[in-house]
């Protein structure tokens, strides 16, 4: 144990050398190197969490950089998670990283949460969550999580010790939800929640302080103010394996989608219409002939713009509010819709292609 360099906390009396063994022993996974994530991986690095998983499937974009801190100008384009594990082991050597560079799945998801005893869930999309929440539970792994919605953050620990899970404050998912990239967030707003998660963690391998288990704390970043609303375990489904794979293996959504790359096979077809669902600012521009801008706040009042004897492909910034529209959609008598994966960011890279 490097004493010199965890000196600072281990005169701690509630942390001591024995607690620095407990970190030095435990073993975390983080999914979602983002905005959270990259306020979360550094200070379990330098606190000396001994072995860390850092899971992303994704690239870093000059967009991230203004709340993804721990990337440079220069990592651009590169893998987030092999620039994150560069980072984090140039800040403490004496720690191992594994660098996950996939996607979580239900294939994958249960032998991975295997590994670790903690699941830090850093992610921005609401499907991912509940998978994070499922799998936990049945592999009976505590898991940290963390919501950005603009300046107000959320943060609880689920299924600690058998306690509350996901589903228990939140039983069901909700059709609407944002991503930052679809509602916009401040960086210090990512920072200070991903600090809040670190914080839980550590406290959890310590068994230190109070652990935000069955409460769910909340935060507004303009205000400086912070309500904890409390929560009990209720008697939900049953999650286990049968549960997962009804869930996530026979996903009907799938059939309401299509790539990227398929749907531009279509740009001259005249029976397929080209629905963008973002906001008249955002880029990049995409248009064609066969093509039309409607904001999902308007679409439900502007839906005689639409012929709904064609086939209509739906894409916003990156697939989140084009899964809202095709739902709404549905629920109109339009038969023939399907949400572009990855939304206009892959589309755009496939054109450039």
């Amino acid at each position: 144990m490097e004493t010199t360099r965890y000196n600072r906390q281990i005169i701690l009396p509630e942390i001591g050398t024995s607690g620095q063994e407990k970190l030095e022993k435990a073993k975390v996974l983080i999914i979602g190197l983002g905005g959270l994530g990259s306020a979360v991986l550094p200070y379990l690095v330098a606190a000396g969490v001994g072995e860390i998983g850092i899971m992303d499937d994704d690239r870093i974009d000059i967009s991230n950089l203004q709340r993804q801190v721990i990337y440079k100008d220069s990592s651009v384009g590169k893998s987030k998670v092999l620039e994150a594990a560069a980072m984090a082991l140039a800040l403490n050597p004496s720690i191992k990283i594994n660098a996950i560079f996939e996607k979580l799945e239900a294939t994958n998801a249960i032998s991975l949460f295997d590994q670790y005893d903690i699941i830090v869930d850093a992610t921005d999309n609401l499907n991912t969550k509940y998978l994070i929440n499922d799998v936990s539970c049945i592999t009976n792994k505590p898991f940290v999580y963390g919501s950005i919605y603009r300046f107000e953050g959320q943060v609880s620990v689920f299924n600690y010790q058998n306690g509350p899970t996901l589903r228990c404050v939140f039983p069901e998912e909700s059709a609407i939800t944002s991503s930052c990239n679809e509602a916009g967030v401040l960086g210090v707003s990512v920072g200070i929640i991903g600090m809040f998660q670190a914080n839980e963690v550590l406290k959890m391998i310590l068994g230190i302080g109070e652990v935000l288990s069955g409460k769910l704390l909340i935060y507004n970043t303009l205000t400086n103010e912070q309500q904890k609303h409390e929560f009990s375990k209720i008697q939900t489904k049953t999650i286990d394996q049968s549960f997962l794979e009804n869930k996530y293996f026979t996903n009907k959504n799938t059939l309401f989608e299509i790539d990227a790359a398929q749907a531009l096979e279509q740009i001259n077809n005249p029976e397929v219409l080209f629905l963008d669902v973002r906001n008249f600012e955002e880029h990049p521009k995409i248009t064609f002939e066969n093509s039309i801008q409607i904001p999902l706040d308007h679409l439900e009042t502007e839906l005689h713009q639409l012929d709904n004897t064609k086939e209509i492909f739906v894409f916003c910034q990156s697939g989140i509010r084009s899964k809202i529209a095709v739902e709404l959609l549905l629920k109109q008598e339009f038969k023939n819709v399907k949400s572009i994966i990855g939304g206009a960011k892959m589309l755009d890279n496939c054109v450039l292609v």
